[in-house]
């Protein structure tokens, strides 16, 4: 590592959000919950996408940081999808003309739900809402709970798609954050997803973790690409154990630092783009011929909640304890305790907790967020005609800002776009925080590391 790139590291090493919105979740407030059942009526958007949140996990991923509930009592699940099914029927009221063409199953582990009732849940969808019979409907998989028939009767019930969850095929780091997973089983599921006709299979990767190296996790990247599959995800992990009880579990002194982990990033991405894997966006591979790739060629790649979509046209409503929603310029989560989950849903049908309606400012610097988290350049003529501003005018202080940045080689600015350097893929992030207007006032330990 040469001393410049040691000076950005220490420069950049930054807290920061991963945008999968702007603003980000931190300005959700309080909210009239009227609000979203008539931005929902009023939405212009022809077609919906549903995404689905399963807490339940039978065991503890030391790295996790997502809203679940451990627990073995299955029964626990079956209390779940009844709640989960009287929010189905009470929010589909709002969206009887709009065509679903995307269902995502997130959590949690959704694969804790059993085969009845991924049946029942998933014929319950049908009945409340209009799915597209060319529906995209994928699910997070958790490999060591999924027995090899069980993508039979997935894919009988119309889910084309999975992500797995891998996150490193080296023993000594799966035994540190308490994942320990069968390699082989993990081959035979991808291998009879594509047998069976899925139409896309991604592995989900993070770097990060504690005993990882260059070396050990190119020795994963060259076990993902036996597999081949058609996207990855190579996560960065965000280890805050002030706010997630579970990583205080994680022995700090194995954790590589700033420098390696951009090496192991650094290496992974070089192997996988060798192999004919684009970058998509700061954190996505996929193969040239996945809808990914195309819709980031074509300009169209789009990142909400769930990441990087070629959906971006749809409106995004979530179901579920903690889930969030994004509709007709406002973005509302549920309650995130389920208990308190279970109370909403019995006094009122709905669990929306907090929320926020985006203001024309807002909707300006999203925009600009979204193109250059998705496509690493902007073109200042597309926001201008888009919005009716002049961009060097609206965006005066930011791009006066971005100076620094050019000087230090991680952007190019033109007098029509600006394109983010090889160099500043990495920092993409640090780049976006450019035009958040409200991250100064923002507590910034409540973001994740940018390296």
């Amino acid at each position: 590592m040469s001393v410049l790139q040691g000076q950005l590291l220490n420069k950049y090493n930054l807290s920061g959000p991963r945008y999968t919105s702007y603003p980000t979740a931190l300005q959700l407030g309080d909210i009239d919950p009227e609000v979203l059942v008539s931005k929902c009526r009023e939405a212009t958007a022809g077609s919906l996408s549903l995404y689905l949140h399963i807490p339940f996990c039978h065991s503890l991923c030391y790295y996790c940081g997502c809203n679940k509930v451990i627990t073995r009592q299955v029964h626990k699940a079956e209390v779940y999808m009844g709640y989960l099914m009287r929010e189905i029927s009470e929010q589909s009221q709002a969206f009887t003309d709009k065509k679903v063409t995307q269902i995502h199953f997130g959590g949690g582990t959704p694969t804790y739900l059993s085969d009845e009732q991924f049946t029942r849940l998933m014929a319950h969808i049908r009945t409340a809402f209009r799915v597209s019979g060319k529906a995209e409907i994928s699910v997070e998989v958790d490999p060591r709970q999924m027995a090899l028939p069980r993508l039979q009767h997935l894919y009988e019930l119309g889910f084309n798609r999975l992500s797995i969850g891998v996150q490193d095929f080296n023993p000594a780091v799966q035994q540190a954050v308490n994942r320990v997973q069968d390699e082989s089983h993990i081959f035979a599921l991808v291998t009879l997803a594509r047998e069976l006709g899925y139409a896309s299979v991604s592995l989900d990767l993070i770097y990060g973790l504690p005993h990882q190296t260059p070396q050990s996790f190119a020795e994963t990247i060259d076990k993902v690409l036996q597999i081949r599959p058609d996207r990855l995800s190579v996560f960065n992990y965000a280890h805050m154990p002030d706010k997630f009880a579970a990583q205080r579990r994680i022995d700090d002194s194995v954790l590589p630092d700033s420098a390696q982990r951009t090496a192991i990033f650094g290496t992974a991405s070089e192997l996988l783009t060798k192999q004919g894997y684009l970058c998509i966006g700061m954190d996505h591979f996929a193969l040239r011929d996945d809808e990914l790739a195309i819709a980031q060629e074509e300009g169209c790649l789009h990142r909400n909640f769930q990441g990087y979509t070629t959906q971006g046209e749809c409106d995004l409503l979530g179901l579920g304890v903690s889930a969030i929603s994004q509709i007709n310029g406002l973005i509302v989560q549920n309650e995130k305790d389920l208990k308190t989950y279970y109370r909403a849903i019995d006094d009122a049908g709905s669990a929306t907790a907090k929320g926020y309606e985006l203001s024309d400012d807002d909707k300006v610097r999203a925009e600009v967020i979204k193109q250059l988290i998705c496509h690493f350049r902007l073109s200042f003529q597309s926001i201008e005609q888009s919005f009716n501003i002049r961009f060097g005018d609206y965006f005066a202080e930011e791009m006066q800002r971005l100076k620094q940045m050019v000087a230090d080689g991680l952007l190019d600015v033109s007098d029509k776009e600006i394109k983010v350097s090889q160099a500043g893929r990495a920092l993409i992030r640090a780049i976006c925080m450019q035009f958040d207007r409200y991250l100064p006032l923002s507590r910034q330990k409540a973001f994740s590391r940018i390296i």
